[in-house]
């Protein structure tokens, strides 16, 4: 991977302008900085090695040369009017990932609310979207997405705290990174002049994992609860049955999000 072969793949599209890095921190951060430097809408950073990528609350997202994807793309806010609800922008991203890894990689793929992709149950994507404002204006939403393409892209187990995978794992051989970015960046396109529909939700809501399942969701401050997966507000939220029929919202934060096996309750 390298600038030229990115411009070729990726030229026809109609996105912005393109920057390749070897090695970065961050693509969000370095997207961000860009941004608020003049980048124009939908310009993509993309890095070989990210040595600090973030994912929620901080967790730290590492991607190794050769083995992943690792890039942000940056969205302005004109005449996207929930561009805002940044939930419906990191749904964006998870979409597009399960509908290529679905439609033109063959394997069946989730979406674990509020920003994981599942293959096999085990994560093999994360998004990070971040909004940043001047007081109540809102300047740009930076798209950060991270895909386990090969094997060592993978980390080990100890550092896990959802089991993991990769894409060629899951698929039995080579993957092309470009051609897979390209695709992912495809679906983003098609899919961004819906993401303030009823049908951009639904479509959300179908791609869900653990629909009808019992899962536990713990905070930030340790609460827990339990329930089973049945949908999303309009707002994109998680709603879960509880054992009592009521319906429960969970909140978008620093959430834990765990499968219950209640065989044995």
């Amino acid at each position: 991977m390298n600038q030229e072969l990115l411009d070729q793949a990726l030229g026809a599209l109609p996105i912005g302008e393109i920057r390749f890095l070897v090695e970065i921190g961050s693509t969000n951060d370095f997207a961000t900085k860009w941004a608020f430097e003049g980048a124009e809408n939908l310009s993509l950073v993309i890095a070989d090695k990210q040595s600090a990528g973030r994912g929620r609350s901080g967790r730290r997202w590492i991607t190794h040369p050769n083995s992943a994807l690792a890039f942000s793309l940056i969205l302005r806010p004109e005449g996207i009017a929930s561009i805002q609800n940044i939930l419906r922008v990191t749904a964006l991203g998870a979409i597009a990932i399960v509908d290529v890894l679905m439609d033109e990689y063959g394997v069946a793929a989730e979406i674990k609310w509020p920003n994981d992709v599942l293959l096999s149950g085990r994560k093999v994507a994360g998004i990070l979207s971040e909004g940043h404002w001047i007081g109540n204006r809102l300047i740009t939403v930076i798209l950060g997405i991270g895909i386990n393409v090969a094997p060592k892209s993978v980390p080990p187990d100890e550092i896990l705290d959802f089991p993991a995978t990769c894409v060629e794992h899951e698929i039995g051989r080579s993957v092309d990174r470009i051609a897979l970015l390209k695709a992912i960046l495809q679906r983003i396109l098609s899919q961004l002049p819906q993401i303030d529909s009823k049908e951009f939700l639904r479509t959300w809501e179908k791609r869900l994992a653990f629909m009808g399942q019992w899962v536990m969701v713990t905070s930030e401050r340790h609460h827990s609860v339990e329930g089973q997966v049945v949908g999303l507000d309009s707002n994109g939220q998680l709603r879960l049955q509880l054992q009592n029929g009521q319906v429960q919202q969970v909140q978008y934060g620093d959430i834990h999000l765990r499968p219950v096996d209640r065989s044995t309750k």
